[in-house]
């Protein structure tokens, strides 16, 4: 039941580039559902500064709160660097994650370092928190495109994840951080870095900038990913590359894969509530399906 594994992470990439920020209080309201749902991981917020992004200052006090209450989802949080990881250390963070752009113009732009230093630092701040003895996801961003710089070269995708392979660090993500990802060019990465060592658990993220989200899902799913992150109501967007677009919504994945027969314990009811609650509070429609024409019940 659990060979797919669903991290939700909305509260972080899907309310990051919101304008409008959501109170703490309502923040608890939707975190509290997601994390006790059957979803495998949610993504809390990341540990930034919160004069640069305000939907992020309340980081710390979310984990201070949920990590001593009732919850079946592991607490995940992003960090981008070591005072980062001091924070989440701090607060109660059970899973790290941490991320490389493949695009030197993404990285500069998003951590102000090119991917070369980003990369070796971030490295070297899993391994802290592997020390620590904490779980750590570790990401390659833009790996399948970049809004800037446009075709990324798969060899440096590969380079990258062969780097964490060799660091000990087997929790790898491939991100669609731009939504430039095709079916096809998804089979061929998760395809081969399934080759180099099969038994690391590999997650896929895509956006759906171009319309082609699901069907990315599905082509990373039938080459062997089997962890997927998704964002409530397809929420989402990068606020550091050129064309922000939203996630992949989670309800839609788990609509789709209780058709499937698969993950029947995750509540589907309440995703789609927790879509419709994010779409009444930012008073605008949302790219998600299923929040707007219901579950089918057959």
């Amino acid at each position: 039941m659990t060979a797919i594994l669903l991290h939700e992470v909305g509260p972080r990439d899907g309310l990051q580039a919101e304008a409008r920020v959501v109170p703490t209080e309502t923040k608890l309201e939707w975190l509290r559902i997601l994390a006790n749902s059957g979803l495998d991981m949610v993504q809390v917020g990341s540990f930034v500064r919160g004069d640069k992004m305000p939907q992020m200052a309340d980081t710390d006090e979310l984990f201070r709160i949920l990590s001593v209450e009732p919850h079946t989802a592991v607490l995940s949080g992003l960090v981008l660097n070591e005072k980062g990881l001091e924070r989440g250390l701090a607060c109660g963070v059970e899973l790290f994650c941490l991320g490389v752009s493949a695009s030197d113009t993404h990285s500069k732009k998003n951590t102000g370092m090119g991917t070369a230093e980003a990369q070796a630092r971030i490295i070297a701040t899993a391994q802290e928190a592997v020390k620590a003895g904490k779980a750590v996801q570790v990401s390659v961003q833009s790996a399948f495109g970049c809004g800037f710089e446009g075709r990324i070269s798969e060899s440096r995708v590969l380079e990258i994840v062969r780097a964490y392979l060799d660091a000990g660090l087997t929790n790898i993500s491939l991100a669609d951080t731009a939504g430039h990802a095709y079916p096809a060019q998804v089979k061929r990465l998760f395809s081969a870095i399934l080759a180099w060592e099969p038994t690391a658990r590999y997650t896929a993220h895509f956006h759906d900038t171009y319309g082609l989200g699901m069907a990315n899902t599905y082509a990373a799913w039938e080459a062997g990913a089997r962890c997927f992150e998704t964002s409530f109501a397809g929420l989402g967007g990068c606020p550091f590359t050129k064309v922000a677009a939203g996630n992949v919504a989670t309800e839609d994945l788990v609509h789709g894969l209780h058709r499937e027969g698969l993950r029947p314990d995750v509540n589907l009811a309440s995703l789609v509530d927790i879509a419709q609650a994010v779409a009444r509070f930012f008073g605008r429609e949302m790219p998600g399906r299923v929040h707007h024409a219901g579950i089918l019940g057959y």
